[in-house]
């Protein structure tokens, strides 16, 4: 069975969100190389994706674009050739190589993780997170650990949850790279 990793940016309070739904604070920190390296060689790592509708809604507009080719290629390259699910009952997607998911949410990942193929990595989209994670579908936990206490906002987890960790990474400009398996 293949693997479903959550990869989430989270404050150091644990919000992927602020109180009003914004994450733009998660994407304002410091220029790091070796973070933007990081970042680089796990966007190319040949996951599959899978997104929330407005998590995907977001990423379609920015990643096909020359801007994004410009300023992240390595990032562009790997974001636009993977293989892309879309949790949506509103939108069809037109990225290239999106598939939208009919039927229900937590059906639909089990029988893609029951394919073989390479892992799923589930980018952002928080309530999809959560009812996966629910479910007991999240085999790991990847978080972007942004040096920045919100006080308020969204978590991915619905109730308490005992993790294992896997490895840690912490870079110059403060972020720290954890990942949990369930």
């Amino acid at each position: 069975m293949r693997k479903l990793r959550v990869f989430e940016s989270i404050s150091v309070d644990g919000y992927f969100t602020d109180a009003t739904g914004d994450m733009s604070w998660a994407h304002a920190g410091r220029e790091d190389g070796e973070f933007g390296d990081w970042v680089s060689a796990n966007a190319s790592s040949g996951a599959e994706l899978l997104f929330g509708r407005k998590t995907y809604q977001m990423m379609e507009a920015f990643w096909p674009t020359p801007m994004a080719a410009h300023q992240m290629p390595r990032v562009a390259e790997g974001m636009n050739a993977c293989r892309k699910y879309v949790a949506s009952r509103t939108i069809e997607p037109m990225w290239n190589n999106s598939q939208l998911l009919k039927g229900d949410l937590v059906e639909e990942v089990h029988r893609l993780k029951s394919q073989t193929g390479a892992g799923i990595t589930l980018l952002g989209s928080g309530s999809v997170a959560t009812q996966l994670g629910e479910a007991g579908l999240v085999d790991e936990y990847q978080f972007v650990i942004i040096p920045l206490a919100l006080g308020v906002g969204r978590t991915v987890f619905s109730a308490g949850r005992k993790l294992r960790l896997v490895e840690q990474r912490a870079f110059r400009c403060g972020n720290v790279v954890v990942t949990y398996a369930v």
